[in-house]
């Protein structure tokens, strides 16, 4: 073949494996690993000096990596190691040659009780490895206080995929991107607004190296060589997009993980096939590996890897099986004959590939399918998200992109992927998995089945409070005094909701307008003015907002963060009010700020343990609404749909499930696991509804979910 923008003769190729009757290309052995675990030592073998290297961007999903042109040797039986084959420019396993098959999934994104369900199924897809993030403000909630219980108990994640035989690629960050809240840096490191993330700032760097000697200690006795399943470690993540291109930061990095886990471990990095985000995102030492996405010419891609790893095995670490969503857009879905078809012609080139998830149609017209020896779909770098299973983006943990405006993500991350978001085996993981079947055995057994759903059906709630009637539950602590509004990060308020209170300080007898600077409205707010609702300003919004009153009169401003920006030169996303609020362009002032605990209460079992308390009959605004519903003796998955509500959150047993936009949409219903539930005593609902509530305000519990419907805010939906 020949190299994109290359003239003159033919090069030689550098996959020999895709020649037409290669008969050289070795049978390659299963990767499940056994579960002897002898800790031995072997040195590596030695790299030939890489080329000029780089970085760029990745999103783990359906991780399927395999490695090419390997040449069988018989390994000894007590060895146990993990490493790169310049020579043959392969990976080898305890010496022998090896390729793996695996898949992303999140556990932060998964409830605990269901992680063995959707490993197994992982598993019995013929996977042999599983892709994990860590993201950093998962576990660092505030400045070294650290949660490593429950769903955050990653060693208890990790231990249980090797009692399933699955082995790890492990990706600490400490960026993860992930289409997760901030990209897994913690927003506390905003706390000082002039720090510069993701380079060589030496408060940013200090921040790294507290916690990669919390994280890596843990990691450090389940690397393959020393008795454990994890096989490799990304540094950083796809590097090579941000804007910064700091390689004193990735040396510090590379620094950081070999003193903490040893010379052994094979690290590596991600990034697109640009040249300017490989010379960005790879250095010496880090094995680099590629990104691209579908209608890439194979051969040009990987060409972009041999310009940077002129030896070693040929590795594309996010091939996307589907895409994520964001709220007002369609729900991205992807052709399973489209996936199935674009993985059997890589697993027939031999080349090391992780699947992700992207749309089709994306790059190709509808109904036009490419030359599957020309364009193979391989996982865009520049795109996101991947997955095999992705779960669901609970409470406040979804991040956003910046793609001109600002693109919040869904609560569902179901990304169209083989296990959905309740991790149901869908058509496209049994395409896969006939795929994979063509080129390795199976495990032997059946397929687990999906979980079983119950449609718990309609639930009568009633308004408890109007938000700004609950303010001292909400913030016991009392409003900070400010001239001029302060952000979150100023208030240290990482989630959820900050109230911006003032007052007109003369009359407005006519329609004034209420505006902001552009850019600082950060992500949305509610206005209310003498407590009655006026309207909502939006991020990136158009839409003035007018508003007549006295002087005296209270206006309200209840800011939401939408989740942070995770992708891109953007990372330092600060929220709440970012400058002035002006009236017909004069600026307010005397500002009472709020910052809200919303979560915090709500798990101290308010507001069922309280009397209602409102002072306005209305369902418009920014309310509180309760109620109770109990299950016929089971604890099943469900799915609640919100008919004629706009936008809120929703709680049940104090557990936050995430955010809800019926009006906006795609998104109609939120995910309820089985496990948040009580069998045979109420389940207590708690619902924050932001712009306004039904006349009736009912939920309705269904065995389904509904992805990709959009209502109009004032659509009354019927069942």
């Amino acid at each position: 073949m020949r190299l994109a923008g290359r003239g003159g003769s033919e090069p030689p190729s550098p996959f020999p494996w895709s020649r037409p009757g290669c008969s050289s290309c070795p049978r390659w052995p299963r990767a499940f690993p056994d579960h002897v675990m002898v800790v031995a030592t072997s040195s590596p073998v030695p790299h030939p000096g890489p080329a000029e290297r780089p970085a760029g961007m990745a999103l783990p999903a359906l991780a399927l990596l395999l490695a090419a042109g390997l040449l069988p040797t018989q390994a000894s039986p007590l060895a146990r190691s993990f490493q790169l084959d310049y020579e043959h420019n392969c990976f080898r396993k305890d010496g022998a040659p090896f390729r793996y098959i695996s898949g992303s999934i999140h556990y932060a994104r998964v409830p605990r009780p269901a992680w063995r369900d959707r490993l197994l199924k992982m598993y019995m897809s013929g996977l042999s490895t599983v892709q994990v993030y860590v993201p950093w403000n998962y576990h660092e909630t505030l400045p070294g206080v650290y949660d490593f219980t429950g769903n955050r108990d990653v060693e208890a994640f990790l231990d249980l995929t090797a009692e399933l035989g699955l082995l790890v690629i492990l990706r600490p960050g400490p960026y993860i991107c992930a289409e997760w809240e901030m990209g897994g840096l913690p927003a506390w490191l905003l706390w000082k607004p002039d720090i510069t993330l993701r380079t060589s700032d030496p408060v940013y760097l200090a921040a790294v190296d507290s916690w990669l000697h919390v994280l890596l200690p843990k990691i450090k006795p389940r690397l393959y060589h020393q008795g454990g399943n994890i096989i490799s470690v990304q540094v950083e993540n796809e590097y090579g997009s941000y804007y910064a291109c700091d390689s004193g930061y990735l040396r510090h990095l590379l620094g950081s993980f070999r003193a903490l886990l040893g010379s052994e471990v094979l690290l590596f990095t991600t990034d697109s096939t640009r040249a300017e985000e490989l010379r960005c995102g790879t250095l010496q030492g880090l094995y680099a590996t590629v990104d691209f996405g579908p209608g890439s010419n194979v051969t040009e891609a990987f060409g972009a890897q041999r310009r940077v790893e002129p030896k070693g095995p040929l590795v594309n670490s996010e091939y996307y099986t589907g895409w994520l969503d964001y709220w007002g857009e369609a729900h991205a879905s992807t052709s399973a004959a489209w996936v199935a078809r674009g993985l059997e012609d890589i697993l027939q080139l031999g080349a090391s590939i992780n699947m992700q998830v992207v749309s089709w149609q994306r790059a190709q017209p509808p109904g036009q399918w490419a030359s599957p020896l020309a364009f193979i779909p391989l996982g865009s770098g520049q795109q996101g998200p991947y997955m095999f299973h992705g779960g669901t983006n609970f409470a406040y943990w979804s991040g956003a992109d910046y793609k001109g405006q600002y693109k919040p993500v869904t609560t569902s991350y179901d990304y169209d992927a083989p296990l959905s978001e309740a991790g149901d085996p869908t058509e496209k993981l049994f395409a896969i998995r006939t795929v994979i079947s063509k080129f390795q055995p199976l495990p032997v057994g059946p397929m687990p089945p999906a979980t079983p759903k119950y449609a718990y059906g309609w639930v009568a709630l009633r308004k408890h409070a109007d938000l700004l009637d609950v303010l001292d539950v909400l913030c016991p602590s009392g409003p900070i005094q400010s001239q001029f509004p302060l952000t979150f990060e100023s208030l240290k308020q990482v989630h959820g909701f900050v109230v911006y209170h003032t007052q007109l300080p003369w009359d407005v007898p006519d329609p004034a307008t209420l505006d902001a600077p552009p850019h600082s409205i950060c992500d949305r707010g509610y206005v209310m003015l003498q407590k009655e609702y006026q309207g909502t300003l939006e991020r990136d919004g158009q839409t003035p907002l007018h508003i007549m009153g006295r002087a005296g009169d209270t206006l309200d401003i209840l800011m939401e963060n939408m989740g942070r920006i995770s992708f891109g030169a953007n990372t330092s996303d600060f929220k709440g009010l970012l400058g002035n609020l002006s009236l017909n362009s004069r600026p307010l002032s005397n500002w009472l700020i709020y910052p809200l605990a919303i979560d915090t209460a709500v798990q101290q079992g308010w507001p069922h343990a309280a009397l209602p308390k409102s002072s306005s009959e209305g369902q418009v605004g920014p309310a509180f609404y309760t109620g109770t519903f109990e299950t016929p003796g089971i604890a099943w998955d469900t799915f609640v749909k919100f008919p004629g509500w706009s936008k809120g959150l929703l709680w049940i047993n104090g557990f936050n499930l995430g955010r809800y936009w019926t009006c906006r949409g795609p998104q109609q219903t939120l995910f309820v696991p089985g496990s948040v539930l009580h069998a045979g005593r109420p389940n207590n609902i708690t619902v924050l509804e932001l712009e306004g509530a039904p006349p009736a305000p009912l939920l309705l519990f269904l065995d389904r979910p509904l992805y990709n419907r959009t209502l109009g805010c004032s659509t009354m939906a019927t069942e």
